[in-house]
């Protein structure tokens, strides 16, 4: 409850206390289980239903593209769906692998042992739990602003430059050749090297997996509509087409014998639930991996969160981005106790998971209970899969993040943008994934500190016939010979307080008639140690000069701030409350004859 407090002659309302956290906040699954009931669990199992089918060739796709075991692809869907319907705020999102946490986990535990070594899957699963500890620490002391580092167009760099990457790096097992490589050009050189030993029967197969993916993503749904079909229906049997793909691709492989002509095959896939258990810690390997799995954490938090923050926002409903980080890391931590690898929140399944009408996330726990039966009685049936369907499946779903547009709509508004989005996306192709992440974060910032240390400062003049301040270079404007008012569009910080001075001595040198300064503060949000320094010997250097300095729409908290320093004290001008006053008091003959008429009886 509001109590009314009495300061002086002035009233506030006094900021009610900060309640304690109840469990639902902590576990938000005990909010919606609360009124859930048989609408929603129809709803819920529809979902899942649709989910299980597009996450079964998918999770053993990304697995392949982690490098991993197909199996470890299924365990790293069942589990953390469970973990993320628990303590996850999204509605609709969909947990498990995805292709571009699949490509960095593939470079991070590349770097530290032999793709399908038994270290190399240690690695894979140590990364979850890393990745899961740090979200989870990270939510739980609320630093989810920490992902605000990853801006929006490094993001898209990033991610279309990955596309690419991933794309170009399953054309081997397209075509049944052994090419390899990290880079774009060592994997191009390596595919060029190759190309005599190309397995037609491979690449007849991925061909067909290809076209077929192609043509189901773009045509099925319309090609069903025109048959009569409900939109509902025909949606969910074109979501459904790579099972189609892969149950017809399995098929021919089986009946043709197309192994003994030297297409490759998922193989045995072990039957059965994953044993439970995390890897054993060894620390050496735990500083190596330590930066990658952060890596990881900010990109699928920052892939995750979108996705569901667009998705909530649909349906009227909010995320909490501090518990997304604690359902996040529960979620690879769960992944990393049943041998998967690092996950989030996937695009393509939580849209579909969101048509499908899902309305609480224990769709989620639903299909992870299809994934588990499929782990379980489906596997023997897929040991005939041929690694080209899964590769088309891969290239098909990544092509569709690579949106080069962007390059031109960020260019023609925004040249810093466009440097960091272009500092990524060579960088991610010719160095690596992680390193493109932060020469991208590392440029933006750069590129922050350089716009910031230059504010944009303007001086500004009455508008005619108004109490309107404008720019001088775009308006027609009054202004004063004696009085001069500086506009300051940015907060005022160390790398930008020596600017000012060199700003306003300039200005002051070039107007011998100027008797009072006044910096104009409306777009001031902080003042820091360094900046307050360069205030004091700047109204030191005017006093000097027998120029007096005034502030003017200083905000609450800054003047809050400068109120516990001697700097106020010391001011040789005033601090007005709005611009017009300042004028009004120094200069009021520039308000025309009537103001100044007005304001010299009110000063008598």
């Amino acid at each position: 409850m509001r109590r009314v407090v009495k300061t002086g002659a002035k009233r506030e309302m006094e900021r009610p206390q900060p309640q304690l956290r109840k469990w639902s906040d902590f576990l938000p699954a005990l909010a919606w289980a609360r009124d859930y009931g048989w609408a929603a669990f129809a709803g819920d199992a529809t979902a899942a239903v649709i989910v299980t089918i597009m996450l079964i060739p998918q999770s053993l796709a990304y697995a392949m593209l982690a490098g991993l075991p197909p199996e470890i692809g299924l365990y790293a869907s069942i589990l953390p769906l469970v973990a993320y319907a628990l303590f996850g705020t999204s509605r609709t999102l969909a947990v498990g692998p995805v292709a571009i946490i699949s490509l960095m986990t593939a470079t991070a535990a590349g770097s530290v042992a032999a793709q399908g070594s038994s270290e190399y899957l240690t690695a894979a699963i140590l990364l979850a739990a890393l990745s899961g500890l740090m979200l989870f620490i990270m939510g739980v002391l609320r630093l989810g602003f920490l992902a605000n580092f990853l801006s929006h167009p490094v993001i898209a760099g990033f991610i279309a430059s990955s596309a690419v990457l991933i794309a170009v790096g399953q054309i081997r097992h397209l075509l049944g050749i052994s090419a390899g490589g990290q880079t774009l050009q060592s994997m191009l050189a390596s595919l060029f090297r190759e190309l005599g030993s190309v397995n037609w029967a491979t690449a007849a197969i991925g061909l067909f997996s290809l076209v077929a993916l192609v043509l189901a993503r773009r045509y099925l749904k319309t090609v069903l509509l025109h048959m009569g079909m409900a939109s509902r229906a025909a949606d969910s049997i074109a979501r459904s087409g790579p099972v189609f793909v892969v149950i017809a691709a399995t098929i021919a492989v089986a009946g043709l014998g197309l192994k003994a002509k030297g297409v490759a095959v998922v193989g045995a896939i072990p039957a059965g639930l994953p044993p439970l258990g995390f890897p054993a810690l060894d620390p050496d390997l735990v500083l190596r991996l330590a930066l990658p799995a952060f890596m990881i954490s900010l990109v699928g938090f920052v892939e995750s969160v979108s996705v569901a923050q667009t998705l909530a926002a649909k349906r009227r409903q909010r995320i909490e981005p501090n518990q997304e980080l604690i359902g996040l890391g529960v979620s690879n931590l769960a992944s990393a106790l049943s041998s998967g690898f690092p996950v989030t929140g996937g695009f393509a399944r939580s849209v579909v998971n969101f048509g499908a009408g899902a309305e609480t996330p224990a769709a989620g726990a639903f299909a992870a209970a299809g994934i588990a039966l499929a782990t379980v009685y489906l596997t023997p049936y897929l040991a005939d899969l041929p690694q080209a369907t899964l590769a088309a499946t891969i290239i098909v779903a990544v092509l569709s993040l690579v949106d080069f547009s962007v390059l031109k709509r960020t260019w023609s508004y925004s040249k810093a943008d466009f440097a960091a989005m272009a500092a990524t996306m060579p960088v991610t192709l010719a160095v690596g994934v992680e390193q493109g992440i932060l020469a991208g974060v590392a440029l933006s910032l750069a590129l922050f500190l350089y716009r910031t240390s230059r504010p944009h400062m303007a001086i500004v003049g009455l508008v005619p016939g108004t109490q309107h301040f404008r720019n001088i270079r775009r308006y027609d404007v009054l202004t004063s010979v004696k009085v001069l008012t500086l506009r300051i569009d940015e907060s005022l910080y160390f790398a930008n307080s020596r600017y000012l001075e060199d700003r306003v001595t300039e200005l002051v040198a070039e107007r011998p008639g100027l008797r009072h300064l006044i910096l104009m503060c409306s777009a001031i949000n902080a003042i820091d140690a360094s900046a307050l320094e360069s205030l004091e010997e700047i109204n030191r250097r005017l006093a000097d000069a027998g120029v007096t300095l005034h502030l003017s729409e200083v905000k609450g908290p800054v003047m809050d701030r400068l109120a516990r320093t001697s700097f106020l004290k010391d001011l040789t001008g005033k601090v007005f409350r709005s611009q017009y006053d300042a004028v009004a008091a120094l200069d009021p003959a520039l308000l025309g004859p009537a103001a100044h008429a007005a304001v010299t009886a009110e000063s008598r």
